[in-house]
């Protein structure tokens, strides 16, 4: 498996950068939409550092030495990948009433392009600031761009942080939720871990390259989001499709703390895989309504009583009902109310997040390698995440919480009992 090491910016197993060109025209336009929106951010982050040399911190009017204030935003144009672009600035008036202040991060951005090949390149490849100048082609002109400007070379830097963020932020906060899938790039297997906050809001926790049928894979991205700090003995619903290695890594990993829930809408499509079509909407209905039960025994009883009727005619469609039942109702048998429960039945909140990634990079086909198809996946899934909300039922999770604490307790008294 390739993992990504985010330490300042290094790559775990350093990638030269072999025919430039015909990499960037292979991907350049999925490239820019990517680095564009990233540039955008990192520039914002770079306006705002010099506001606050100004005014000091938002909110803190009694900073001493302070030149400016606050004076709210305004539209402008700056100039990044090839093309003018329209995005708001800050403002700041002068203490002594002469004006507003320049900013000179502001100026640099709406004069020169600093969006250009050099870093779409070492975006791609994923070498560190101090191998930049030395990698990429050896242009004089990329070399004295990268020197010449304090503010160049912070946005080299902020954009390959942004990177180094995504794969190295810490998880000190409890993820009652969390969701685990693959995500197919080209002929690159992306696994993705999402979790779920007690706020109900959603993060990709971390991604690694590799199929989701190898347990391997799973327990090492798994171990990696306990090095960053996610607590394994925290209970919590891991929500997963059918996958055996999912299940396997997920287990070996967390061992009871998990409480695993089957997809229902997998196994609904597993289960009418193995059925003629005049049969498929009966079936769908009857599972559909086993699954809006809400309680328990309820609910298997439907499930059960459908395969009894299926096993004659259809054994496979019995048998895969029966497969796994108890994971499917696992939501059931933790008595998740109303909203919070038609939510965490499924691995649709992680599927559509696997869909905005994929929406965002939908122009690249070709991926040189598993570590390029990685920046890919992670640049996709920041600029994913703006665009989250918080899941459907979410001030329902402390319910959840709670139900998965009693249940985790209870288990381990049995165990020492």
């Amino acid at each position: 498996m390739k993992v990504y090491q985010g330490n300042k910016g290094t790559v775990n197993g350093s990638i030269e950068i072999n025919n430039s060109e015909s990499l960037l025209e292979k991907a350049k336009d999925g490239l820019l939409e990517l680095s564009v929106s990233l540039g955008l951010e990192v520039m914002r982050m770079l306006l705002e550092e010099e506001v606050t040399q100004h005014a000091g911190p938002k909110g803190k009017h009694s900073t001493p030495d302070r030149t400016g204030y606050r004076h709210g935003t305004d539209d402008t144009t700056i100039v990044m990948g090839g093309s003018k672009i329209r995005t708001s600035r800050p403002r700041v008036r002068a203490m002594n009433g002469d004006g507003e202040l320049p900013l000179e991060t502001l100026r640099v951005f709406q004069e020169e392009d600093h969006l250009n090949k050099a870093i779409m390149a070492r975006l791609l490849s994923g070498v560190s600031t101090r191998k930049y100048i030395r990698t990429v082609d050896g242009n004089a002109a990329d070399k004295i761009c990268t020197s010449k400007s304090e503010v160049s070379r912070r946005f080299i830097e902020g954009m390959d942080s942004l990177m180094t963020e995504f794969f190295t932020r810490k998880l000190d906060q409890d993820y009652p939720v969390m969701m685990i899938d693959g995500l197919e790039l080209g002929k690159m297997t992306i696994i993705a871990a999402m979790g779920i906050d007690s706020d109900g809001k959603k993060r990709v926790l971390g991604i690694a390259e590799g199929g989701s049928e190898n347990s391997t894979v799973v327990k090492n991205l798994l171990e990696d989001l306990i090095a960053r700090g996610l607590d394994p003995d925290h209970p919590r619903l891991f929500v997963l499709d059918g996958g055996k290695a999912l299940h396997k890594g997920v287990m070996d990993t967390f061992g009871k703390a998990a409480f695993i829930q089957r997809c229902q809408v997998h196994k609904k499509r597993n289960v009418l895989s193995y059925l003629p079509v005049s049969e498929q909407a009966n079936v769908s209905v009857a599972m559909t309504l086993a699954y809006r039960e809400f309680e328990y025994s309820a609910a298997k009883e439907k499930l059960m009583a459908l395969a009894a009727g299926l096993e004659y005619r259809y054994p496979k469609a019995s048998a895969s009902i029966l497969e796994g039942l108890e994971e499917t109702l696992t939501i059931h048998k933790l008595k998740i109310p109303g909203q919070l429960r038609e939510t965490l039945c499924s691995t649709n909140p992680m599927e559509s997040a696997n869909s905005a990634c994929r929406g965002i990079i939908r122009r690249v086909s070709n991926f040189r390698d598993g570590e390029m198809a990685l920046r890919y996946a992670a640049a996709g899934f920041i600029e994913a995440e703006r665009g989250f909300r918080r899941i459907k039922g979410y001030r329902q999770l402390p319910v959840l919480s709670a139900m998965l604490t009693h249940q985790y307790t209870d288990t381990l008294l049995t165990r020492t009992a």
